[in-house]
């Protein structure tokens, strides 16, 4: 099936959005509609599919139409159904030109579709049995399964990061779709100016310098092993305290209660906030000192480039994309190693004027990625794969 219906004044642009829910997802298409304008690139009118929950959070805009079908709300079999049968008849009925997947996955029954490669843990064994033989690890195989078919036969790819394109590329065998590397953006929120800098002797145990780390508590995030570092450095006399930020994987948070529950008093110096509202986030990196990354598995981590953005100096992984968006500009650990952690801590807790240097260099970094940018490429790129296809 393809488009049947052009408008005559421009573009018509769908977006499946029935499998963004929250996240890095969510917060993409968000800011992604904020910032458009795509009259710029010929397109007149732009729909989205989604979920309440997910259509809700969307502004309004005079190109936009948001849709919310009753039954992808009745549970995931329907909501496969509904996407795999129904939807490639409503979009093409709807004269759309092109459809924009950004859950990275369709029925292949519409074109031209553009995809959008989100989740890398489908593209990574050793990443994907952290989850043990378990329904996690079954639906990151069916994943794998999906989006592999769903980028051989689109007609757009849109990569996050040129480590993400040469994982998924590894795994594809031949396609012929055009692709294209549009990192994320960063909303302003979270621009904060470089601390200045003070002597760790200046801080205390009742005034502690304070570490965050926001990510989900996950298998492949390694909260644990950050809490067993910070807790080696405190019993080496350092004030420190940890925050620890974002939802929870269950049987992730059971291995951060029990691993907190081998240090005495860790309660004193080590909390867990769970996950907080994104438009309240930027509040916890103004209260820190230095920002923590501890993934092994990212396609493009929205929260390091906003802990950069922050103005906070960084000990991060070096597996995966990190070393791309992070560059010289941090100082990098094994996030399996918790002595490793412990000392790209210690250097930059003691090292004063460390942490002023890669502050001021990550902070810089940042500016580099724009919300308004990826609108922009985004929309020109989807423009010109409906425009090859009439």
């Amino acid at each position: 099936m393809t488009a049947n219906s052009r408008c005559p004044h421009g573009l018509t642009i769908g977006i499946d959005a029935t499998n963004i829910l929250h996240g890095g997802g969510m917060t993409h298409l968000k800011e992604l509609l904020c910032e458009a304008s795509p009259k710029k690139y010929g397109i007149e009118t732009v729909i989205v599919w989604g979920r309440k929950a997910t259509i809700d959070l969307l502004e309004d805009r005079f190109w936009l139409k948001k849709i919310c079908p009753p039954e992808i709300e009745s549970g995931a079999l329907s909501r496969y159904f509904w996407q795999r049968y129904k939807l490639p008849k409503i979009v093409a009925a709807s004269g759309c030109d092109l459809m924009f997947v950004p859950g990275g996955h369709h029925s292949g029954e519409f074109h031209p579709v553009v995809a959008l490669s989100q989740n890398l843990l489908p593209f990574e064994y050793r990443e994907m049995f952290r989850f043990g033989w378990s329904k996690m690890t079954l639906k990151m195989f069916l994943l794998r399964i999906m989006q592999s078919w769903s980028f051989r036969h689109a007609e757009g790819i849109l990569f996050l990061t040129n480590y993400a394109k040469q994982r998924v590329l590894l795994c594809l065998g031949k396609f012929q779709a055009k692709t294209i590397i549009i990192p994320h953006g960063l909303n302003n929120r979270f621009i904060f100016k470089p601390r200045v800098q003070k002597a760790i002797s200046s801080y205390s145990p009742e005034r502690p310098f304070r570490l965050i780390y926001v990510s989900s508590i996950d298998q492949y995030k390694h909260q644990w092993h950050v809490v067993e570092a910070v807790s080696q450095l405190r019993q080496e006399g350092l004030p420190l305290a940890l925050d620890l930020v974002g939802p929870a994987y269950p049987p992730a948070l059971l291995r951060l209660k029990l691993t907190l529950g081998r240090h005495p008093n860790s309660s004193d110096y080590i909390s867990y906030l769970g996950s907080i509202p994104y438009d309240q986030l930027h509040q916890q990196y103004a209260k820190a000192d230095l920002g923590i990354f501890a993934s092994s598995c990212e396609n493009l981590p929205i929260t390091l480039i906003e802990t950069m953005a922050a103005g906070l100096p960084i000990a991060c992984s070096h597996r995966g994309s990190m070393p791309e968006v992070l560059r010289e500009s941090g100082v990098y650990f094994d996030p399996e190693k918790p002595d490793e952690i412990a000392q790209a801590l210690r250097s930059l807790i003691v090292g004063k004027k460390l942490r002023e240097t890669k502050s001021i260099s990550s902070h810089k970094l940042a500016q580099e990625y724009s919300w308004k940018q990826c609108a922009n490429q985004t929309f020109a790129f989807l423009s010109e794969i409906a425009k090859d296809f009439k």
